[in-house]
């Protein structure tokens, strides 16, 4: 007889044990693990046992098993005979190939069964993080659960950290009972994922090791996490600072469109309460950026008072009572005294010129932002006797052929941030969510193309244009489609959202948030029509 256990995490040994003496089954929530029902196969002891989740609204219950068996989980899918795509990453690369993949015609034998795992239970739209801070948006519009997104879907969730990767050469032969493996996917929890296809879209992560004290005292801005991390730091820099006459002092590193962005919206929140500055090595501002934007960039951290250092590079951030002087001077008393009257909370950023004529900088801050630098998130390859290496570029990107496909495995697809490719001219794509957009649409096509032995097609990104946020009521779009034309201010900031809403991952999530943003937006216009009229009556 089957015996129900939970999963394969290691942690859970004790309990287990603890189960096993007692001879009693517990009930535990499990929405964490999966979405839908999930069927565990152990390979040594060929005994099945069974997940259901929270959402199907039934109790889960564990029995004892060995430590062995615990090690040894096996995600066993639902048909053996169909196709099996393991998704890795939720973001846009990796959530919007699943619901393309669902939304493709299939035959019913040939139609796969998909498996996305993220280790966040929601999917972040992060080009609109920005408007969390400025207050324009709430976190269920641009953050929803994988478990709503994909609930009227056959796609199954699963909310675990990838660990290992053991790609094969091992291809499905047609007509099997148990079809051999592409390859498998092994889990922090200890489970193991065999499958067919594997797509990697794991993002990146920021990296905060470029500079001495950058990981220690500087915040990323690249997950729903991030953002509330700065959230909460800027609202508690603001009860600190009421009713004082001194600034917040905002640093922000690094200028390119993450940074102008998070530049344009702190200042905007902070207004005369604060102080925002901009580092970049470059001598310019969104080098890559349209014209249009960066002009339109230009003007509006202009207007808000932000302090731009362009020409320089951080050295190092440490605290402000970090003296790094010699011991003898330190032991003074003039330096002790010095460093009892400074803040012990300020941090000080060391900054380099990058170019002549332009001396060495000190700023002080109270809350530094880090915008430069990310690191691939791919998982590390398990060690074996016959090495299966996936070919990985200068910055830790798997290269990838024109299909999408990694060099050197027919079976694994590469995009958005985990991925190198060129475009036509030879210049490497950005890590953009409109090239994650374009990559995922031909993955999934690309697939379908594979399981059905068609022809696979070359990837083509096609440039729509570029745009930046600048606050509430302010944008910068540049469409490619119409030369030199660039909407701002208001009329920017509606095209951007529209354009953002649009793409919003499925038609239900559209519909919801599409009905908040427009009360939202018809609130705010009464209020300011209001103030308005209030302002000349008064003046009358």
């Amino acid at each position: 007889m089957s015996q129900l256990v939970l999963s394969a995490a290691s942690t859970l040994s004790p309990l287990n044990r603890l189960v096993r003496n007692q001879g009693v089954g517990l009930s535990i929530p499990l929405r964490r693990y999966a979405m839908n029902s999930l069927l565990f196969i152990n390979p040594r002891s060929k005994r099945s046992s069974i997940v259901t989740s929270a959402a199907t609204g039934l109790n889960e219950s564990i029995a004892g098993s060995s430590d062995s068996e615990q090690a040894m989980q096996h995600y066993a899918w639902p048909d053996v005979k169909r196709p099996r795509i393991c998704i890795l990453g939720g973001g846009f690369g990796g959530l919007y190939t699943a619901l393309r993949l669902e939304s493709l015609v299939w035959q019913d034998d040939k139609k796969p069964q998909v498996l996305l795992i993220d280790q966040s239970e929601r999917f972040i739209f992060k080009p609109m993080l920005y408007e969390l801070l400025s207050g324009e948006v709430d976190a269920w519009e641009i953050a929803p659960r994988f478990s709503d997104l994909l609930a009227n879907t056959s796609v199954r969730f699963f909310q675990d950290t990838v660990k290992l990767l053991h790609p094969s050469y091992v291809v499905p032969t047609n007509g099997s009972e148990r079809p051999a493996c592409a390859g498998t996917v092994h889990l922090e929890s200890g489970l193991i994922v065999e499958y067919d296809w594997l797509v990697l879209a794991l993002g990146a992560e920021s990296k905060l090791d470029l500079v001495p004290g950058a990981a220690d005292y500087a915040l990323p801005f690249s997950t729903l996490e991030d953002a509330w991390k700065v959230n909460s730091k800027l609202n508690a820099l603001a009860r600190k600072n009421f009713g004082k006459e001194s600034p917040i002092c905002v640093v922000v590193v690094g200028c390119g469109y993450s940074g102008v962005e998070l530049a344009a919206t702190v200042s905007e929140r902070l207004q005369d309460k604060g102080i925002v500055q901009a580092v970049n090595a470059e001598t310019t501002i969104c080098p890559s950026a349209p014209p249009g934007n960066r002009e339109a960039s230009m003007k509006v951290l202009a207007a808000r008072n932000v302090q731009l250092f362009l020409g320089y590079f951080v050295r190092s951030i440490r605290k402000a009572t970090d003296v790094g002087t010699s011991n003898k001077l330190a032991e003074s008393e003039m330096v002790q005294n010095i460093i009892e009257e400074l803040d012990p909370e300020k941090l000080i950023l060391e900054l380099q010129p990058t170019e002549r004529g332009l001396k060495d900088q000190n700023l002080e801050a109270d809350l530094v932002l880090w915008t430069v630098g990310s690191k691939p998130q791919l998982p590390q390859l398990e060690p074996c006797d016959r090495p299966h290496e996936l070919p990985l570029n200068a910055r830790g990107q798997a290269e990838i052929d024109e299909t999408l496909r990694v060099k050197g495995h027919p079976r694994i697809f590469a995009i958005g941030d985990s991925s190198a490719l060129r475009d036509s001219s030879g210049r490497s794509l950005p890590a953009t969510a409109q090239v994650a957009f374009q990559q995922a649409d031909f993955t999934a096509w690309n697939l379908w193309a594979a399981i059905n032995d068609r022809p696979l097609l070359p990837f083509r990104f096609q440039n729509l244009g570029e745009m930046m946020t600048l606050g509430r009521w302010d944008a910068a779009v540049s469409p490619s489609f119409i030369d030199g034309l660039t909407l701002e201010g208001p009329v920017g900031h509606a095209a951007r959202k529209l354009a953002y809403l649009i793409r919003l991952p499925t038609d239900e999530h559209r519909i919801k948030v599409g009905i908040s943003w427009f009360t939202k937006t018809a609130i705010d216009s009464v209020s300011l029509l209001q103030n308005t009229l209030t302002k000349v009556l008064s003046g009358a």
